[in-house]
């Protein structure tokens, strides 16, 4: 059964519906003490990926992750991977969300999924709540709290938390580069004449990394749960999907992609939408110099890093758009994903230039 959308959710998308009839009695088995009511479901719109639903049953709440529909790249959208993660980090790392259920059988929703603790904030997408005034005093410790947040999380000791077998941080960045150009060859469903240029200066110019962490590898605004009233403390960490053990500073570089600041082009702003180019914010040199002061980091060489992670999230984009344009997804919000894809391969491309 549906049920009417909370402030932060909404009616599930046609096509994306869960099967109430498995998934009830899994739940009622898995996680105890839930109460004697019916399932309620509906769904996050924020995310291009996979999929999150919030169920009710009565009083009690849990949070539901599964993969996107359709055929997916290799060791993508890896839901158990997640949950299993956050099963060892919560402990050490609070504002990792406590999963309550891991489900490997496909007999159940037809794919792997888990839930999670639902956590209860204000995510910021492309506005402030109409409640909530965007001062420059709020910004600037919306901010800090963004880096901080960052920097706690690059501080864990990962061997003593059990968290080693979770990546392979030898040769991290080569692999990574290497990994995310075949993704792009892989989904390529336009020619852009700027890719070749990029991939042999990613070769070339290829630095040598600090000692690894743990990198939540998607670390951005609205994968931050900000406390309701004035958003200033974090309550969550969201999207652990490509959480893995490696070099800080890609993790610092795929966040500062995403932050927007005035002076960029109207363009790069319509791909990424966010609230961060609004007065108090810091720029992208001030989340650096917090960031290196607050962690001791050396940023000599965060120009490669900030410009690979525009051309990671334009495959990320390029992945999405090729699943729409082959009808695996029928999500109108993609219709328009190859530009977004074009705009960050130039923009890329000419940081480089």
């Amino acid at each position: 059964m549906h049920t009417d959308p909370q402030p932060d959710t909404i009616a599930v998308r046609p096509g994306e519906d869960l099967d109430h009839t498995p998934l009830l009695p899994y739940l009622r088995q898995q996680i105890p003490d839930l109460p004697d009511a019916p399932l309620l479901v509906s769904q996050y719109p924020s995310g291009a990926s996979n999929l999150t639903y919030l169920l009710q049953i009565g009083p009690w709440e849990g949070v539901l992750r599964r993969p996107p529909l359709g055929p997916l790249p290799p060791r993508a959208h890896d839901m158990i991977r997640e949950a299993r993660l956050l099963r060892r980090l919560h402990p050490v790392y609070p504002l990792a969300p406590q999963p309550y259920a891991i489900c490997d059988d496909p007999s159940i929703l037809g794919a792997p999924f888990y839930v999670m603790e639902r956590r209860r904030g204000v995510v910021l997408d492309d506005a402030f709540p109409p409640d909530i005034a965007p001062t420059a005093d709020r910004c600037r410790r919306i901010s800090s709290s963004a880096v901080e947040t960052l920097v706690r999380l690059h501080a864990i000791d990962w061997q003593a938390a059990g968290l080693a077998d979770l990546g392979r941080p030898e040769n991290f960045l080569p692999r990574q580069v290497q990994a995310w150009i075949e993704r792009y060859e892989r989904a390529r469903t336009d020619d852009h004449p700027q890719v070749a240029s990029l991939v042999r200066w990613f070769g070339a110019a290829q630095p040598e990394s600090p000692a690894p962490t743990i990198i939540h590898n998607d670390f951005k605004l609205n994968n931050l749960l900000l406390a309701p009233g004035d958003l200033v403390p974090v309550v969550a960490v969201l999207d652990w999907e490509m959480t893995t053990i490696g070099d800080p500073l890609f993790d610092l570089g795929v966040s500062l992609s995403y932050w927007i600041e005035p002076g960029d082009s109207l363009s790069l702003r319509a791909v990424l939408p966010n609230v961060t180019w609004q007065p108090g914010f810091a720029t992208r040199a001030e989340f650096m110099r917090e960031y290196a002061a607050r962690s001791g980091r050396d940023l000599g060489a965060i120009d490669y890093y900030l410009t690979f992670a525009y051309f990671k999230l334009a495959v990320i984009i390029q992945q999405i758009y090729a699943r729409w344009q082959s009808g695996q997804t029928r999500d109108a919000r993609f219709a328009d994903f190859g530009d977004r894809v074009r705009v960050l391969l130039e923009h890329a491309h000419a940081r480089i230039s």
